[in-house]
């Protein structure tokens, strides 16, 4: 007998842009195409220019953005464009919105009150130790909870970070940690 989930649309990952490719890297002309370049840059997309064989290049310091000139080998281009997603993803932060949604890019889960209370402590020392004593107040600002409730929301909360990338550590005698996963 199959089982079905209860919160299905809870506990399932959702996309708040389903149509677009997050990842896209755009190709854009240059300098022919500045202002879309600008455009671009101002919604954190990761662009590369096509630099015209006599134009200068640009110089600036943003992760998202890389260049090559034209005519360029496919080769190169798919390279820089894999380099380019790769930064996108190392940068993206995870945040939680005013309707208990935690969003990773596009890409968002759905929180009970409580997991949005713990969530909010372990994003606000993302990458960092968040201890028992600290999850435990910021959870249940009006008393304590027994020991095995803060474990079931811990193991709760991990299975829905998880499809967004991140993972949620014990380490033991010090708290948790909320990072993204590891691709082994």
């Amino acid at each position: 007998m199959a089982m079905t989930a209860v919160h299905r649309d809870e506990t399932i990952t959702q996309s708040s842009m389903p149509t677009l490719p997050f990842m896209e890297v755009a190709l854009i002309p240059w300098p022919s195409a500045d202002a879309r370049r600008s455009a671009l840059r101002d919604a954190g997309q990761p662009r590369l220019l096509l630099i015209a064989d006599d134009s200068d290049p640009p110089v600036n310091d943003d992760v998202l953005e890389d260049w090559v000139r034209t005519p360029a080998d496919p080769r190169e281009v798919q390279a820089r464009v894999a380099t380019l997603r790769m930064r996108a993803t190392r940068t993206l932060q995870p945040f939680l919105d005013d309707n208990g949604r935690l969003h990773v890019g596009p890409q968002w889960v759905a929180l009970s009150p409580i997991e949005c209370r713990l969530i909010t402590a372990l994003i606000e020392r993302f990458g960092s130790v968040v201890s028992r004593a600290m999850l435990t107040r910021s959870g249940w600002p009006n008393g304590e909870p027994s020991r095995n409730q803060l474990d079931v929301h811990v193991l709760r909360l991990r299975r829905r970070v998880e499809p967004l990338g991140l993972s949620l550590r014990t380490l033991r005698a010090r708290g948790y940690a909320l990072d993204r996963a590891v691709a082994i």
